[in-house]
């Protein structure tokens, strides 16, 4: 019997049988295929990695699901995907969990599902193993995602904390896509605007970089609180005095139009397409070189020195030639962004 996607997900579904049984066969298996997966077990067994391993685990709780870019399951990837690039390591494998309220869409989840698997195939990742799990109506709004993934460290790369007065930041591009294309969607506030969210996978950008220069300083993706917060982490865990330059950052002109109606910063608005990349001062125009060679780095550019080893502190150089400090985001700016 095959599953109608014009129908709703029920409690059968997350039951273990014959509903189970379909679902899995008929949609998850079906997308998500690889020889790890078609093994059919409560795991999946893997083959010996050569190398250090990076482990990473992160849930989805986007509202709304779907919006101009992607949908929670290219988010679902992506984001995992990066949290593993940013470490260094090759992604390789992925888990998936579901958390589907009683009445959501069949369809919607097919969407979904496939979403995650155009995702994974652009990020060269396999989905290994997962679990679906079915609860009531009104306790699960809508649908829930957890992923974890697995990397391998090259032993050439060499993502290593020992920093110099005079370091510099790069970013990939634009700031604060995201969050602007998910508050443009939001229910009361659909605004006749063309912003896209910024998701995407960074590892294959993130490789380029590290087969011309194994060495940076450290790596980070900002996604929730923006550039803002990596930065202010950065500072506040490495006691690093960082100053930005607010010419060199780039935020499109609707996003800015948007952030201005709304009164937001775009510095604590996320991302899920950016990456930041410290390293030394005489590497840093050759980084950037390279990324303008990637279709997800050509607006990349140089956007902070490190100026002291010694306190911790964020500040900006305004496009007036003012000097403001830039702090860490207080309250919840945007819910359920990510």
């Amino acid at each position: 019997m095959k599953l109608n996607f014009k129908e709703n997900v029920d409690l059968t579904i997350g039951a273990g049988g014959r509903a189970m049984y379909q679902l899995l066969n008929q949609l998850i298996l079906k997308e998500f295929d690889n020889e790890f997966l078609a093994q059919q077990s409560d795991q999946a067994i893997l083959p010996q990695l050569n190398g250090k391993l990076a482990f990473s685990t992160d849930s989805y709780v986007v509202s709304p699901l779907f919006f101009n870019g992607g949908d929670i399951g290219s988010i679902a990837i992506n984001g995992t995907v990066n949290d593993l690039a940013v470490s260094g390591a090759t992604p390789l494998y992925i888990s998936v969990g579901f958390i589907i309220e009683e009445g959501f869409p069949l369809a919607d989840l097919r969407t979904i599902v496939q979403s995650m698997a155009k995702a994974a195939r652009e990020a060269k990742v396999k989905i290994v193993t997962g679990d679906t799990k079915v609860v009531e109506r009104g306790k699960g709004d809508g649908i829930f995602i957890n992923t974890s993934g697995i990397g391998v460290i090259d032993a050439a790369v060499n993502v290593e904390a020992k920093f110099k007065v005079g370091d510099k930041i790069i970013i990939n591009g634009s700031i604060a896509d995201h969050g602007m294309a998910i508050m443009s969607k939001r229910q009361g506030l659909d605004f006749a605007t063309d912003i896209a969210s910024d998701c995407a996978a960074l590892n294959g950008l993130i490789q380029d970089v590290l087969a011309i220069n194994p060495a940076v300083r450290c790596m980070r993706d900002p996604t929730r609180g923006g550039l803002s917060a990596t930065i202010n982490e950065w500072a506040n865990f490495y006691t690093l005095g960082i100053k930005l330059n607010e010419q060199n950052i780039l935020v499109h002109d609707n996003v800015k139009g948007i952030c201005e109606l709304l009164g937001l910063d775009p510095l604590h608005v996320a991302n899920e397409g950016k990456v930041l990349i410290m390293c030394a001062a005489e590497d840093a125009e050759k980084i950037v070189e390279i990324m303008r060679k990637h279709p997800l780095g050509k607006d990349a550019s140089v956007i902070a020195e490190v100026e002291s080893l010694s306190e911790n502190y964020v500040t900006m150089t305004t496009t007036f030639g003012g000097i403001r400090r830039v702090d860490w985001l207080s309250g919840e700016q945007l819910p359920r962004i990510c």
